[in-house]
């Protein structure tokens, strides 16, 4: 039977076990006037064919029924159904509050930011959280700020209210964020300050748009995604290594880079110069769009943090995958952006006759090829030319080494979005990244609200009551995953710390007033 010219296509699920009761998904084909993207029912109302012809009145219907209808048979009038395509919005309000309601990990985000002090133990600070700073984007872009909680259920209970589409955390301050206009006036002696703030650092792909070709904008694929592989590798050595930090959280984005958080103690407890000084640490890349050179690496040794960057990561990376991913060297347009960074005209030239001159390079080899033969021609070059000295390196580093947004990482009261977040522009949620096991990370498959959902709707069915509720339905998702990773790599053997730290407090702070009342 062949389709009419102007038909929309319905598709009709009827289930009694969903908690969304039913989604009545349209799809349009062959349709000048696009329906609504979906409609859902509450979870009392009843659903059925009849009723969606009333509402939907239109020339082909396809319905199914749950499988607790006793059923499962397809039904179709007139015109065969088309292939269900995946939903291209991947966010909505209601999937959020959804969210919000049986998967966001409250009562673990909020054992991290009290860093111990949720305990009993007597040198515990009980107001540490409440003085801790979170804002809300609401809908329309509605932004609330020095909001604080209490506890997890106060936390909860405002989150789930507002539904906020981005959570942001800030610094913990001398007194509570909320009544902050106490302290505002001049007559106050307290001053309303930041005292405590993790180091933090983010890492956008936007901010490679001029490396990378595949790409352009908030846009990631898995070509691109190895720049930020590169700058988990390098700033998480250099951190644990370089400078002792031991509690590090990598998070991605949702969609376009990664997160960084430093939650040790003496992380925490720096200045603003401290951490501009550090932030400093990790700036190689230099100058405006207008500088044809963006690395200038002096000194006749690298640093021992640049060397180890260069050998282990970032060299290997550009060989093997970058040059490739982004075809650096097979279009002239891009080869001559590198050739520019040479600073010998003499083997610029050189370099650009041949490969303008030989294009039989198979597409798969011309960039290792072409490569190859610059290499070559620096080499021996150096000899002659002191400035071509560092000219491979430098290079290297213009394409690889991380670019940091060093403003987030100087200032104590910048606030950085929550892990486990859903970004609203792709549905994603911010989930914690292995450094050890970056390169496995997949930014494309990480799940999005609506994939969440629907896996909570497909495990109704099996329901372990010993489980909390909670707990119960993060083992139906993928998500359960990431909380399990961000629980044991990270919450954990930071807990175990801040515990003996605690306690080490107290009894230092006992021991000075035993001492004080001896005297």
């Amino acid at each position: 039977m062949g389709r009419p010219k102007d038909c929309e296509f319905v598709y009709v699920y009827v289930s009694r076990t969903s908690e969304l009761a039913a989604q009545i998904r349209l799809q349009q084909q062959f349709c000048r006037k696009p329906p609504p993207r979906f409609l859902q029912l509450a979870p009392h109302q009843q659903t059925s064919a009849q009723a969606i012809v009333t509402l939907f009145p239109c020339q082909g219907i396809m319905t199914r029924l749950g499988p607790d209808s006793g059923s499962d048979k397809m039904q179709i009038d007139e015109c065969p159904p088309p292939e269900r395509a995946k939903a291209t919005n991947m966010f909505s309000p209601d999937y959020l509050r959804l969210y919000y309601s049986r998967l966001f990990p409250f009562s673990d985000m909020c054992r991290w930011l009290s860093y111990g002090n949720d305990a009993k133990h007597p040198g515990c600070d009980s107001s540490f959280l409440g003085r801790r700073e979170f804002s809300f984007t609401l809908e329309h872009d509605i932004y609330v700020r020095y909001l604080s909680f209490h506890d997890a259920n106060e936390m909860e209970s405002s989150i789930r209210e507002k539904c906020p589409y981005k959570i942001d955390i800030g610094a913990v301050y001398n007194v509570d964020p909320a009544k902050r206009t106490a302290y505002s006036s001049s007559a106050s002696e307290k001053v309303f300050a930041p005292v405590e703030r993790e180091l933090v650092f983010d890492v956008d792909m936007t901010d490679y748009d001029d490396i990378r070709f595949c790409c352009t904008g908030a846009d990631i694929c898995r070509k691109c995604w190895p720049l930020m592989t590169i700058a988990i590798k390098v700033v998480d050595t250099a951190l644990r290594e370089d400078f002792g930090f031991e509690h590090i959280l990598w998070v991605y984005s949702g969609r376009r880079g990664v997160h960084c958080w430093v939650c040790d103690a003496k992380a925490r407890r720096l200045t603003n110069e401290q951490r501009a000084s550090i932030a400093e640490y990790f700036r190689v890349y230099k100058g405006s769009e207008n500088n044809t050179k963006k690395v200038s690496l002096s000194g006749a040794v690298l640093h021992p943090s640049l060397l180890r960057a260069y050998v282990e990561v970032l060299k290997p990376f550009f060989e093997d995958q970058i040059l490739s991913n982004q075809s650096l060297l097979q279009f002239e347009e891009r080869f001559e952006k590198l050739l520019a960074m040479i600073p010998d005209d003499g083997i610029t030239s050189q370099t650009r006759d041949r490969w303008q001159n030989n294009r039989r390079t198979s597409e798969t080899e011309i960039n290792a090829a072409r490569w190859k033969q610059l290499k070559s021609l620096l080499e021996t070059g150096k000899q002659k030319v002191p400035a071509l000295r560092r000219c491979m390196e430098e290079i290297i580093f213009s394409y690889t080494y991380p670019r940091l947004d060093l403003e987030v990482s100087k200032h104590m009261n910048h606030l950085l979005k929550a892990p486990f977040c859903v970004h609203p522009k792709t549905g994603q949620v911010c989930v914690p990244i292995d450094p050890k096991e970056c390169d496995d990370f997949d930014p494309t498959a990480v799940p999005t609200v609506a994939d969440l959902i629907e896996e909570l709707n497909k495990g109704e069915a099996s329901q372990d009551f010993i489980m909390n509720a909670k707990d119960r339905d993060l083992t139906k998702t993928s998500l359960v995953e990431s909380i399990e990773l961000f629980r044991s790599q990270f919450l954990h053997p930071l807990l175990k710390s801040c515990k003996a730290e605690v306690e080490s407090a107290y009894m230092e702070k006992l021991q000075t007033s035993q001492a004080a009342l001896e005297w």
